[in-house]
């Protein structure tokens, strides 16, 4: 037992490192898909093959409980309607800011969800929470409204993945209320079963509901679908289950200097500077508000 603890130890860096890689990911792939697919489209098709992948396993596993599904199906509406408008808003919002902006500000969920606390759970605020909230606040303001001709852009693309950010938070407070209990395989399965139905109604209402063409646009989705949902998903739960929070959250501010490099990289695209100044004052928000966590929440 002692050896296979210290081989769990020593494998949980390479977990943690694996998981930062691909959180940061999403906006990169939305970016990938772009040129090919309207982002509703995009958003449907990759949610969709990744809901395969999970069917599959659960089927496999034969673990797929419908009863859970029939006996809380507003739940799994309300969070499937969220992670929906969420995830095709974020994947909007590239047409009009670079990847590593939209990763950047997409820390604010963190803010959304302690507003949602205060809001509905009554939760207090510390000082240094304060603090943290007011900074992260000025950094978005400092990303959205930027001068010269570039600016509407910029406050166009910064509003979706706020909007992006908010509904995801509100979908996480959902979770955090009705759905901690539930088996998570199924859990997971019934979610991304809401969020596919959604995501095809939105983009059939919208005319974006398109084939995709060629050989290159399904190797992305897939990518996507596996890096971005299946693995992603699965390894975030695998860490957060082995750190405390406040640690997971400030890990997590690592993902957006991933998607810059990796922005860089690939397509040659950067945040300005006065992104990148108000992206570090939003991070340095959330790392606030994270380390000033009131010692009794969990």
């Amino acid at each position: 037992m002692a050896v296979k603890a210290g081989e769990e130890r020593n494998r949980f860096p390479a977990l943690v490192l694996v998981l930062v890689l691909v959180d940061s990911g999403h906006y990169i792939f939305g970016r990938l898909l772009a040129p090919y697919l309207p982002p509703v489209a995009s958003s449907f098709y990759y949610i969709s093959l990744a809901l395969i992948q999970v069917a599959l396993y659960a089927a496999w596993m034969r673990r797929i409980d419908w009863r859970l599904l029939r006996d809380n199906l507003p739940f799994f509406l309300a969070i499937g309607f969220l992670i929906a408008a969420s995830t095709s808003s974020s994947f909007a919002a590239l047409f009009y800011i670079d990847p590593g902006t939209a990763a950047l500000l997409t820390q604010s969920g963190t803010i959304f969800s302690l507003a949602l606390g205060i809001l509905w759970l009554k939760d207090r605020l510390t000082r240094g929470q304060t603090l943290g909230a007011a900074l992260a606040v000025a950094g978005i303001m400092v990303i959205s409204f930027q001068p010269g001709s570039e600016g509407s852009q910029s406050l166009i693309g910064a509003s979706l993945v706020l909007f992006s950010a908010f509904t995801y938070a509100l979908h996480a407070a959902i979770v955090k209320r009705h759905g901690e209990a539930m088996d998570f395989l199924n859990f997971f399965l019934f979610r991304m079963l809401a969020t596919s139905g959604f995501l095809f109604l939105f983009s059939a209402a919208s005319g974006e509901l398109v084939w995709p063409q060629g050989w290159q646009v399904w190797v992305i989705l897939l990518l996507t679908a596996t890096i971005n949902v299946t693995l992603s998903r699965a390894l975030y739960y695998i860490v957060l289950r082995r750190m405390d929070l406040s640690v997971f959250t400030i890990l997590l501010t690592l993902s957006p200097v991933v998607t810059i490099l990796w922005s860089i990289l690939l397509f040659g695209e950067r945040p300005t500077w006065q992104g990148l100044v108000g992206g570090a004052a939003v991070i340095s928000g959330v790392v606030l508000v994270t380390v000033f966590r009131p010692q009794n929440v969990h």
